[in-house]
């Protein structure tokens, strides 16, 4: 079976690896090791979660903010096993999805373990151990990413479950102690802690959501308190006793100490992924592996084997399914000799917890780290009138503009709706923008992102409603 390009891995940066490069011409085929397309992302990761939010979101607001608006209804009922149904059947609608697009575009599929056994051939390990052999010009790495572990901690799915098992949990355990305060600890600790867990975070650093700006990690954390979260940070897990009935787990401070004992029902770990490289037989045909175990490329995400190729969480950068995306689309480009390219500084990142926070581009903390001037525009939901009549109030805007040039450098969100909300900035930066760009630009009243134009004033001092 000769082909042009064959991609392992059907999940969003493969399948659309796939897509793009069959409109291109090139006769296509992905690997699939699933028996469904769509990768972690559509199958246990994303969408799945994002179900999971919004169903819990309507869940808590029917329960809490209904009758500050006049709606007067009966105190919800929780029907646990309806709410995973209706999560499913949203994966499943997205996985068919992906499967009517391959076949569409005449995008040959075949489902197994992949193993690269020299440079355009692909060995394909099905059910009973059944293999064949497929040629390519090409081949894309597009295996994604798993989970990270916890050393000595042994990952049941049961009781101690990473975001599979924490998707995917019978019933609301009465304490869920969720190891790790990074967009998936937050997010599906939200879920549990809408539907009745009382949710416990520890978290290594001293802060939730590393990485991102330091202001809204700050507001994001005193939220979630607010809401019922509690954190330990600057904390970490060194044992779980799985012996009893309720799990016992051992935390000390990170620089060590005195060791606490706090019981629970499950233990999420959510310490975040790795680049899953298992069984592709890269090191024995001899591509390149980094220090952290992702697959080294260059510029054009072709490794150092000619005709072998990665995209995704496999190789640096941020492990997003949109900025996979976008790699999959360019490198089928690169391969047809256009000019595919991702702007790597106009990427944007969002928690799907309550309110959303939503980033892009550079933080205060990266800017002051660099060197660079710059000028802070700020502003408050508190002062939004879409936000007051909506209960929304939570949450600000920040831009982060050159203070020479005024080009918008960084803008962060955390509001309601923020994940929708950034394409907006993300726009503006991809063009160029400069915070007086957004400042002209007329946004429809009342709406939110009339937030992000008075922000965008902010940064020259010229805000006009606080």
């Amino acid at each position: 079976m000769a082909y042009d390009l064959i991609v392992i891995g059907t999940g969003p940066g493969g399948y659309l690896c796939a897509i793009r490069a069959a409109q291109l011409g090139l006769k296509t085929a992905v690997v699939e090791k699933r028996a469904t397309f769509g990768g972690t992302c559509l199958n246990i990761g994303c969408i799945p979660s994002k179900a999971l939010l919004h169903a819990s979101e309507l869940f808590e607001e029917a329960g809490h903010t209904f009758d500050k608006m006049g709606i007067g209804v009966s105190v919800p009922k929780l029907d646990l096993k309806a709410m995973m149904a209706f999560k499913d059947q949203g994966v499943d609608g997205n996985v068919r999805g992906v499967d009517f697009l391959l076949k569409k575009n005449k995008i040959d599929a075949f489902y197994g373990n992949a193993r690269i056994l020299a440079p355009g051939k692909v060995e394909v390990k099905g059910e009973g151990g059944k293999t064949q052999t497929l040629d390519a010009k090409s081949i894309v790495i597009a295996t994604g990413s798993d989970v990270a572990r916890l050393k000595g901690i042994e990952i049941d799915e049961k009781r101690i479950v990473s975001s599979t098992g924490a998707l995917s949990l019978p019933q609301v355990p009465k304490h869920l102690l969720v190891v790790g305060a990074g967009v998936i600890g937050l997010e599906l600790g939200s879920v549990w802690r809408r539907l009745g867990a009382q949710v416990t975070v520890v978290e290594f650093l001293d802060g939730v959501l590393p990485g991102m700006d330091g202001e809204v990690r700050r507001q994001a954390q005193r939220l979630l308190e607010k809401q019922g979260m509690a954190f330990k940070l600057s904390s970490k897990v060194t044992a779980i006793d799985t012996s009893g009935k309720r799990l016992k787990v051992a935390i000390e401070p990170a620089k060590g100490g005195a060791v606490e004992t706090i019981e629970a029902d499950v233990v999420l770990v959510a310490i975040g992924r790795v680049p899953y490289t298992e069984g592709l037989g890269l090191r024995e045909i001899g591509v390149k592996l980094d220090e952290r175990g992702r697959v080294a490329v260059d510029h054009y995400y072709a490794t150092n084997v000619p005709g072998i190729w990665a995209i995704g969480d496999v190789i640096a950068g941020p492990m997003l399914a949109h900025k996979a995306e976008d790699e999959g689309v360019a490198l089928a480009e690169i391969l047809v000799g256009q000019a595919g390219h991702v702007n790597y500084d106009a990427i944007p990142n969002v928690v799907y917890t309550y309110p959303e926070i939503a980033t892009v581009g550079k933080s205060e903390e990266e800017l002051k780290a660099a060197g660079v001037a710059y000028n802070v525009g700020k502003f408050p939901f508190t002062a939004n009138g879409r936000a007051k009549v909506n209960l929304t109030t939570d949450g600000f805007v920040k831009i982060l503009a050159d203070a020479k040039t005024d080009r918008v450098l960084g803008v962060h969100l955390i509001c309601a709706d923020a994940g929708n909300m950034i394409a907006e900035a993300v726009i503006a930066m991809e063009f160029g923008a400069s915070a007086e760009d957004i400042a002209r630009t007329c946004h429809a009243h009342p709406t939110l992102p009339e937030a992000v134009k008075e922000a965008a004033m902010a940064v020259a001092k010229r805000a006009i409603h606080m």
